[in-house]
């Protein structure tokens, strides 16, 4: 379960600084008051939410469904 989070972390980490949408969230999320840490963290499970569907639906990674996930999803 810890190596499951890591994963998570570094993933977050790297989305933060290269994917658009997850960045947007991030930086929405900043703007609002919340902490690095505790932003990071929600990029985290949104990451892991949009995986999620991506797998169920058995579809291949696409920045414009992720970001349309992001803008329907609530804060």
């Amino acid at each position: 379960m810890v190596w499951t989070r890591n994963l998570l972390y570094m993933a977050a980490l790297s989305a933060v600084r290269y994917n658009h949408a997850i960045q947007a969230y991030y930086q929405h999320l900043l703007k609002q008051g919340k902490g690095k840490k505790v932003a990071l963290v929600a990029s985290m499970r949104k990451l892991l939410v949009c995986l999620n569907a991506m797998v169920r639906h058995n579809q291949p990674w696409s920045d414009e469904q992720v970001t349309s996930q992001l803008q329907t999803a609530p804060s």
